[in-house]
């Protein structure tokens, strides 16, 4: 069983590594307990992400319903065929995630099967179940049991999986616009993307990133290095987005080259090394 158990994590990490660079880069300098359960937790939501995003040619209500149905009864007997699902169970029964993120996270999936616009009410949820809930299922292995500890980091943990799915919004704006008929962002015309609508977008995410930030220092020390490298990895996202014009956010993806990165990951030692953090 051990060896299925390796072989279905090992899925997991294949799977952030081929979907997200700077993800799986994040989750390597983390101490080595908590990699494997995190990988795990990216795994399933990447698969999930995958249904409503790209697998347009079969029919995607159903193949999430039965990945939702899946990822239930994997949790309920603790096993499943599917390894990425087999995966995850192991991480929420081991940490004793609660199940109401998972609902929310699915629910969140299933809007973007024919949802295309969001008022303010509706916007708040759907970042709740795509990246709040996910930044607590982290949480959770990241406080290995300490409860209070979990809900004294619960309000930052939220900031943080906000701002990473805010910036997503403007990085993917031209292919969720015109790719997926999508616009997240509420108020905002699919036709017209005003540097007014930018800005104030923009002074929203930055609040995410400054409140997140206030717990990142206090979080536990297993986890404290590779939560500072993956913010500072999207906080330099964003600060390069607040730089390109509305127009051009409509033209391409915005994207940090590699030589950022290792710079980014540099400085983050070295702040490490002086305590910093």
């Amino acid at each position: 069983m051990n060896l299925f158990h390796e072989l279905s994590q090992d899925c997991s990490r294949i799977t952030t590594e081929k979907y997200s660079t700077s993800f799986s880069s994040a989750i390597k300098l983390l101490h080595k307990d908590l990699r494997g359960p995190v990988f795990n937790i990216y795994g399933f939501v990447r698969f999930a992400d995958e249904i409503v995003d790209t697998f347009h040619q079969h029919e995607k209500a159903v193949l999430l319903e039965e990945f939702k149905k899946a990822t239930y009864d994997a949790i309920n007997r603790g096993i499943s065929l599917n390894p990425i699902l087999h995966s995850f169970q192991l991480t929420v029964n081991k940490y004793k995630i609660d199940k109401e993120l998972i609902d929310a996270f699915i629910y969140s999936m299933e809007l973007d099967l024919d949802k295309r616009q969001y008022d303010r009410a509706g916007y708040e949820q759907y970042i709740y179940g795509s990246a709040e809930v996910v930044g607590l299922m982290c949480l959770y292995i990241f406080c290995e049991g300490d409860h209070a500890g979990y809900e004294k980091l619960k309000p930052f943990a939220k900031s943080l999986g906000s701002a990473f799915q805010k910036v997503n919004f403007l990085r993917d704006l031209k292919a969720d616009v015109e790719g997926l008929e999508r616009m997240y962002f509420p108020g905002c015309d699919f036709s017209n993307f005003s540097a007014f609508d930018k800005t104030a977008i923009e002074a929203d995410i930055q609040q995410d990133f400054d409140h997140a930030y206030e717990g990142i220092v206090h979080l536990p020390a297993k986890a404290r290095f590779g939560v500072y490298v993956a913010y500072k990895y999207y906080l330099s996202l964003f600060k390069k987005i607040k730089r390109v014009q509305p127009q051009r956010i409509m033209q391409g993806r915005v994207r940090i080259p590699d030589y950022r990165k290792i710079l980014i990951l540099a400085k983050a030692g070295i702040r490490s090394q002086l305590n910093l953090i």
